[in-house]
């Protein structure tokens, strides 16, 4: 892809993505702009083994925008880091097409491990603000990470992930991450959880007062026996 056709789908990409976006000139200025350009140069010399050169281009482009990729890093066409203060993208993570990164995104790997470390994210997949991907497994396509979660283990496609550690909260969720950058009406599996516990609770109650009503009948049926006994032996 040449230069011209690069800077006119990723003006296509933020303006589809972000509805602050009043000309095609503001896309210039973004830091998501400014970083994958510096990326997809620094890549191409890292391919090359041109390492020094790769991370020189890279570390300019963080101290300028605050998201660091490494430039080994393999990124498929419209990624888009919304803000993106904060954001780490490690050396052997792979970024499908259209996926949405927020901002204090971490996609991180474990430990000195070598070879593969870093997670791979498939086609269309969001991670919310402050989300951390750790490891090396996959995060299905058209999955959504919930803001602030901490995800440790694969995602399968078409699941929302919320929760520290994450876990799947909705599975085959057909919606698409890219058209409806909702990152806030997920679902909340804690509130969920007080909630049966709440309903459990209520029911428990409920059940204790009925006991407690047929104890005060049963008690009040022995007084009264006794009462008749005790009339009748005085008559006697």
């Amino acid at each position: 892809m040449g230069i011209i056709s690069y800077i006119k789908n990723e003006i296509q990409v933020i303006r589809e993505r972000d509805p602050a976006i009043k000309s095609n000139m503001e896309v210039l200025l973004y830091p998501s702009f400014k970083v994958i350009l510096n990326y997809r140069v620094a890549h191409k010399l890292y391919l090359k083994q041109h390492y020094f050169l790769a991370r020189w281009i890279s570390q300019r482009a963080t101290r300028k925008t605050g998201i660091e990729i490494h430039p080994g890093a393999t990124i498929g066409k419209g990624l888009f880091i919304d803000h993106g203060s904060g954001v780490i993208i490690g050396e052997t993570t792979i970024i499908g097409d259209n996926v949405t990164l927020y901002q204090g995104v971490t996609l991180g790997g474990t430990g000195k491990e070598q070879g593969k470390r870093h997670p791979t994210l498939e086609d269309n997949v969001m991670v919310s603000a402050g989300a951390k991907i750790i490891g090396s497994f996959t995060i299905g396509e058209n999955s959504k990470i919930g803001a602030g979660s901490v995800v440790l283990e694969e995602v399968p496609p078409n699941c929302t992930v919320v929760g520290v550690p994450g876990r799947v909260v909705r599975m085959g969720n057909k919606k698409v991450p890219r058209t409806d950058m909702d990152q806030i009406h997920l679902p909340d599996p804690v509130l969920g959880d007080i909630r049966e516990l709440q309903a459990s609770c209520a029911r428990l109650n409920g059940q204790i007062e009925d006991m407690e009503k047929q104890m005060k009948h049963l008690l009040d049926m022995n007084r009264g026996q006794r009462g008749k006994s005790e009339k009748i032996k005085q008559e006697e």
